[in-house]
C-alpha cells in the first residue's frame, strides 16, 4: 500500500468538514424533555442534530441505525466482522448562559478560531471524528474490523442514552471518545450525582420572623447545568427599607474586597442582588468561581426566616470555598487520579411552596468509598433539613497501559504532534468509561484553554484538522489490530 500523507487529505475536505460543522453547531441541542415524544426523549433539538449526523452518514452510504432516538450510529466497514471498534460522541450540550461576543447557535469564524456552544465539547470532535472516517473510507483501506460512530444523546446529563444503548447492542470490543484531552486518558474518576432537598418547615407565622434586623428571602437562583460551575447567581430580599438600604451598601462592600461583579437595587420593597462569576466544567470546579457560592456566603451574616436560614448556612458550612470535600468531610485522593472533586452546580430557594435545593457533582479516585461518602453527605445535610435524594453513581474507569490500543494510540499522538504521548487521568466522565477498553482521546491539545461549558466556547480551526488527521490514523489501526 503506498504512502498516505493523512494531514493532505484532511485539509483537502477543510471546507466541507467546516461547513457539515456550523450546521450541526446551529442546532440548539440543549436537552429538553418537555419537547420530547417517542422517538425524540431528548427533546426536539437533540433529535434534530442527531437526524442531521444519521443523514450525512446515508450521504456516505454507511450503515446507519437510530435507538429510538436515545442514540444512533454510523458504521463502515466488514459487515461479517464479529466485533466493532466504537467511536463514542455526544450531540447534547449544556446551556449557553451569559453575554456571549457572538450568539451561541450562531457560529462564527474569528482569529481562526470558530465560536459556538458545542464547538469544542462535542461537535467539533465528533464531526472531526466522522470525516476521519470518510477519509478511510474514499481511501478504500482494508479493515479488520467494524468502525462505528455512535452519537449519544445524553452525555451532559445522565448518559442514559448509552445505558440505553448498552441494553440493546453489542459493545465495541475497544475503542475511544473524541470528548476531554490530548494525548489520552486511560483513567476516569468515578461520579455522584444526587440533589438535596430542603424539608420546609411549613408554618408561615414561623417564616415571617419578628426579631429586630430580620429581612426575608424570597428566592435565590443560581446554575443552569449540574456539571457546570455557576457563573452568576441572583436573590430577592425583603424588609424594611432602612435595612435593604444597608444591606446594599455592604453587599457592594463585600463584591469590592472579593474582586467580584455584582449589583444592588431596591424596587418596590424588594433588594435585588446579582453577583458574577466564572464558569468552568464540574470536573474542574477550581477553575471557576462558583457565583451561588459567593452570594451565599454574603447572605450568611444576616438573619433571615428559619428555612432560608438552613438553606444559607447548610450550602455556606459545607460548600464553600472547598472544592475537595474537606469540609463536608468526604475528601479523599490517589497516585492515578488524584483528588476527589465537589461541584454544586444548581441552587434553588422559593420562600413560597416551590421546591429549594442543590444539584450535587461529585467526582471520585480509585480509592474512595463513595457509599460512605454518600452516607456522610445524607447525615450531615439532614442537620439543616435537607433530605438527600437517591444518587446516580458511576464506578471508576481504567485501561492498563499495557493494553495494545494504548500503544498504537500513543504512537499514532507521537508521530502526528511530535510531543510525549503521556497518560493522563480525568475527572470528566466520557462514553469511554461504558467499555471495557475505552479511553478518552481529545481533541483539546495540551497547553491550549479548556473553554468546555463556558462563554465563548471555541475550538481553534487547525486544531480541528489535526485531531481529523489523528482520528483517521486511529480508526484505520484500531481496526486492524488484534484483541
Amino acid at each position: 500500500m503506498k504512502s498516505i500523507n493523512w494531514t493532505e487529505e484532511v485539509w483537502a475536505r477543510k471546507e466541507a468538514l467546516l461547513g457539515d460543522l456550523v450546521e450541526l453547531l446551529k442546532i440548539p441541542s440543549v436537552k429538553d424533555v418537555s419537547t420530547g415524544e417517542a422517538g425524540k426523549p431528548m427533546g426536539r433539538e437533540i433529535a434534530q442534530a442527531l437526524e442531521l449526523m444519521l443523514g450525512l452518514a446515508e450521504r456516505e452510504q454507511w450503515r446507519t441505525f437510530s435507538l429510538d432516538g436515545y442514540a444512533g450510529y454510523a458504521e463502515y466497514g466488514p459487515a461479517e466482522s464479529a466485533d466493532y471498534i466504537g467511536v463514542l460522541c455526544h450531540l447534547d450540550v449544556v446551556p449557553a448562559p451569559g453575554p456571549w461576543t457572538s450568539p451561541p447557535f450562531e457560529p462564527e469564524v474569528r482569529d481562526g478560531k470558530l465560536y459556538a456552544r458545542g464547538a469544542i465539547d462535542d461537535k467539533g470532535p465528533t464531526m472531526a471524528a466522522f470525516y476521519a472516517m470518510k477519509i478511510v473510507k474514499e481511501l478504500g483501506l482494508p479493515l479488520k474490523h467494524r468502525v462505528r460512530i455512535i452519537f449519544g444523546t445524553d452525555e451532559e446529563h445522565t448518559m442514559s442514552c448509552m445505558e440505553y444503548y448498552r441494553r440493546v447492542e453489542k459493545m465495541p470490543v475497544a475503542g475511544f471518545a473524541p470528548d476531554a484531552d490530548f494525548p489520552i486518558i486511560h483513567a476516569e474518576k468515578g461520579q455522584i450525582n444526587t440533589r438535596i432537598v430542603l424539608q420546609k418547615s411549613g408554618d408561615a407565622g414561623e417564616q415571617k420572623g419578628t426579631g429586630q434586623g430580620i429581612v426575608e428571602l424570597v428566592s435565590f437562583h443560581s446554575g443552569s447545568a449540574a456539571n457546570m460551575v455557576p457563573e452568576s447567581a441572583e436573590a430577592a430580599v425583603t424588609g424594611e427599607l432602612s435595612l435593604l438600604a444597608a444591606l446594599a451598601a455592604q453587599f457592594s462592600d463585600y463584591c469590592s474586597c472579593n474582586r467580584l461583579k455584582g449589583t444592588a437595587s431596591v424596587e418596590n420593597g424588594t433588594l435585588a442582588l446579582t453577583l458574577q462569576g466564572k464558569a468552568a466544567h464540574g470536573m474542574e470546579p477550581q477553575l471557576g468561581v462558583n457565583a451561588g457560592l459567593k452570594l451565599v456566603h454574603f447572605l450568611r451574616d444576616y438573619e433571615f426566616q428559619p428555612d432560608a436560614q438552613h438553606f444559607i448556612a447548610c450550602l455556606d458550612e459545607y460548600f464553600y470555598d472547598d472544592p475537595a470535600g474537606r469540609r463536608i468531610g468526604i475528601d479523599c485522593e490517589d497516585e492515578i487520579m488524584g483528588p476527589l472533586t465537589v461541584n454544586v452546580g444548581i441552587m434553588r430557594y422559593a420562600a413560597s411552596s416551590e421546591p429549594s435545593l442543590a444539584y450535587l457533582n461529585i467526582r471520585f479516585p480509585l480509592v474512595a468509598d463513595e457509599l460512605r461518602h454518600v452516607e456522610t453527605i445524607r447525615d450531615k445535610v439532614g442537620k439543616y433539613r435537607f433530605a438527600m435524594e437517591p444518587p446516580i453513581l458511576k464506578k471508576p474507569h481504567h485501561v492498563a497501559k499495557n493494553h495494545p490500543m494504548i500503544a498504537a494510540l500513543q504512537a499514532i499522538y507521537h508521530e502526528e504532534t511530535l510531543l510525549e504521548p503521556e497518560l493522563l487521568t480525568t475527572g470528566g466522565g466520557t462514553y469511554a468509561s461504558f467499555l471495557d477498553n475505552g479511553v478518552a482521546f481529545g481533541a483539546l491539545f495540551p497547553g491550549k484553554e479548556n473553554v468546555a461549558h463556558q462563554t465563548d466556547e471555541y475550538i481553534e480551526i487547525e486544531d480541528l484538522l489535526k485531531a481529523t488527521v489523528i482520528y483517521a490514523r486511529a480508526i484505520y489501526e484500531l481496526a486492524n489490530l488484534d484483541y
